[in-house]
């Protein structure tokens, strides 16, 4: 399918090819200060410089799967499908690396010839070339960054959170199996700030012959997402449960890469007491002695010890992760236990 105007896939070639990408990764935060001490700093010949990062910016990837008994998360990017899409857009395997971007605010520079492609929340976009020239670009498609040129993200009109894939993905260095951040354990790189310097590494695949995904992107005003009830809905009273798929909840300000407080009717329990800690996965509805259900997103903790009414099936769960203070969310019983599994980890 070809690409609209503002796409420009499959350039000619870069003057530094790929195979050009530096012998080793570089980190961001020894890069950043080198270069802040000496203009002639030794960058990678490929690469990204932040120049601004918003709320919130940090690198992921799809995370460290299966460390939850060695006390590491899981995390990731909190929309694993955006992710996956921007990498398939570019030519990288899914799990490469990126950026996740919370309501807009980054801007990166270009060091060396680049290829890119942002998806998500839907956020204009716009490239301005080292002599000033503008151009608007557009989400879910392949665009080329010249060196100097910079790339800035606009908040969205909907959803929360955007991803930036490079062509060779970023390549900092991996902790524990995964270049992703993990806000709530500190585990891997540091937030981004202005000033980091991204290395690039080398693509191993071609570019795909389709440029552009016309994915609908998230929007209306309610998010509805399919729930597994359990582990723990005994401690539940059947007006509770009832509540849950029946009655809307609303995204409260309290929220972040951890999970969301949401506000609406009361989830009663039918038992007195408390649980002791127990294993949490991404997807949960745990519901404190307010009443009021927190939904964990990907950098949840790994216990807890309030009852978990039901867990958002692993399909919905990026829906979920692009849902905006304010934003309605309805919960539906799944059709049957089999037809999508709980979120792992």
């Amino acid at each position: 399918m070809p690409g609209p105007a503002d796409s420009t896939a499959h350039p000619a070639g870069p003057a530094h090819p790929e195979g050009t990408a530096p012998a080793g990764p570089v980190p961001a935060s020894a890069a950043a200060s080198a270069c802040a001490a000496a203009p002639a700093c030794d960058a990678p010949q490929r690469g990204l410089r932040v120049l601004a990062t918003g709320m919130l910016a940090v690198l992921q990837d799809l995370g460290r799967p299966g460390q939850a008994s060695l006390g590491v998360g899981h995390g990731g990017a909190a929309d694993r499908g955006a992710l996956a899409l921007a990498n398939r857009l570019v030519g990288n395997p899914v799990a490469a690396a990126g950026i996740e971007v919370t309501f807009g605010g980054l801007g990166v520079r270009a060091i060396g010839h680049l290829v890119v492609a942002v998806t998500g929340a839907p956020c204009p976009l716009r490239t301005t070339a080292p002599d000033g020239r503008a151009r608007a670009r557009a989400v879910n498609a392949v665009f080329h960054l010249r060196p100097g040129e910079e790339l800035w993200l606009d908040p969205p009109a909907s959803g929360l959170r955007s991803y930036l894939a490079v062509r060779g993905g970023i390549t900092v260095p991996p902790v524990l199996g995964s270049r992703s951040t993990d806000t709530l354990a500190n585990i891997g790189p540091d937030r981004l700030s202005a000033g980091a310097v991204l290395p690039v590494g080398v693509a191993a695949n071609p570019l795909p012959a389709i440029d552009f995904a016309p994915v609908p992107g998230p929007g209306g005003d309610e998010v509805w997402l399919r729930v597994l009830f359990g582990p723990r809905d005994d401690w539940f009273t059947a007006e509770a449960r009832e509540h849950l798929v029946t009655e809307p909840y609303l995204v409260t300000s309290e929220m972040d890469r951890v999970g969301m407080r949401l506000s609406g009717p009361a989830l009663a329990r039918a038992r007195t007491g408390e649980l002791p800690s127990e294993g949490m996965v991404r997807g949960a509805l745990q519901v404190p002695p307010s009443g009021q259900p927190t939904l964990f997103l990907a950098d949840h903790p790994l216990t807890g010890g309030y009852p978990v009414i039901a867990v958002v099936v692993d399909a919905d769960i990026d829906r979920a992760a692009q849902a905006r203070p304010g934003q309605r969310i309805r919960f539906r019983a799944a059709s049957s236990p089999g037809a999508s599994r709980p979120a792992g980890g």
